[in-house]
């Protein structure tokens, strides 16, 4: 067999790397067919690999083999361009998770796009992302990554947790009431909040509990059996929950008007409202909210005369809407 060139072996070291990174278990002899050698030459760019600090151990069994395992210390590591752009994308928008890793996820951003070569530099360049808190909300408090870490590794092992909450309502007693207990079973970030969503064993009952108000205490509690969240959708249960249902993904409270505004000027401002032109200057709107009043008074925000369809609840709820804007105005009539 002739000598193999330095250039070759860096070139199949690479594709052995990557092989090895997409799958968990190869055999020696599937790897030598895919790189085009002998079983004998994968023994040896294994060894190889090792020597550049990458953790890849045999596999025994009958038909043997390697995988790449994880090691003590991070080795370089090989991204396909696909990869390498997904990467460089989520590390950009990672500032808006707030899981506290801004300055983190800008010093890896800084790493991986100094090694891209120039065409996926451009790529990446070409996305230019902003990070901006929800309006009205302000920069609340972040996650601590700890705390993230460590519900994640409870929900793997199923374990329960336990911890003091920092309730908005209720005030900050220094610890001194009893730890929550709750099943941990997700932990999901939305509009740059952290929660986690768990089953209370004591209050039967599901509830969610935002990651920054918590502080854990250690150890965990008992292993637990997972089950599942109502509907099976995480993020279903979690959107009707914020929507004030307890089951289905949908606003308890939905109603029917028509504006004597043109469609065009109420869609922008209609968020998850059904709008639907019903003339050159008039439009249907289909919207829901956590409550009758709340419905009316997002409903009065646009400006002009407003036609109730149903149900009759909303119509009770503008003429209460309508009694306290008058007493507001100090009792003034039109």
């Amino acid at each position: 067999m002739p000598t193999t060139s330095s250039s070759g072996t860096s070139a199949r070291l690479l594709s052995l790397l990557s092989l090895l990174q997409v799958r968990r278990d190869w055999p020696g002899d599937l790897l030598a067919e895919r790189l085009g050698v002998s079983e004998r030459t994968v023994r040896r760019d294994v060894d190889r690999l090792r020597g550049l600090g990458y953790p890849v151990t045999a596999v025994k069994g009958p038909d043997g083999g390697y995988r790449l395992a994880a090691g003590s210390e991070l080795p370089p590591l090989l991204f396909d361009d696909e990869q390498a752009v997904a990467l460089a994308v989520a590390l950009r928008i990672a500032v808006g998770t707030g899981a506290g890793i801004e300055e983190a996820a800008a010093r890896a951003l800084a790493t991986v796009r100094q090694v891209l070569p120039a065409r996926l530099r451009r790529r990446v360049d070409a996305l230019e992302v902003t990070a901006v808190e929800a309006a009205g909300r302000g920069r609340g408090p972040q996650a601590d990554t700890g705390v993230l870490l460590a519900l994640s590794a409870a929900i793997r092992s199923a374990e329960e947790v336990r911890f003091d909450y920092r309730s908005p309502t209720r005030p900050d007693d220094g610890g001194l009431r009893p730890p929550r207990r709750v099943q941990p079973h997700h932990l999901v970030v939305r509009g740059g909040r952290w929660y986690l969503v768990g089953w209370d064993p004591e209050a039967g009952e599901w509830r969610i509990h935002r990651a920054d108000r918590m502080t854990l205490r250690v150890p965990n509690g008992p292993r637990f059996v997972p089950r599942e969240v109502p509907g099976g959708d995480v993020a279903a249960f979690l959107s009707a929950r914020f929507k004030g249902s307890e089951s289905v993904d949908a606003w308890p409270c939905r109603g029917e008007v028509v504006l004597d505004l043109p469609a065009a000027r109420v869609a922008p401002f209609a968020a998850d409202a059904l709008v639907e032109e019903v003339g050159p200057a008039r439009t249907r709107v289909v919207m829901g909210s956590w409550s009758w009043a709340a419905l009316a008074a997002t409903l009065a925000r646009f400006d002009g005369d407003i036609e109730v369809v149903g149900p009759d609840a909303l119509r009770d709820a503008f003429a209460d809407l309508s009694h306290r804007a008058r007493r507001a105005a100090g009792g003034r009539a039109d």
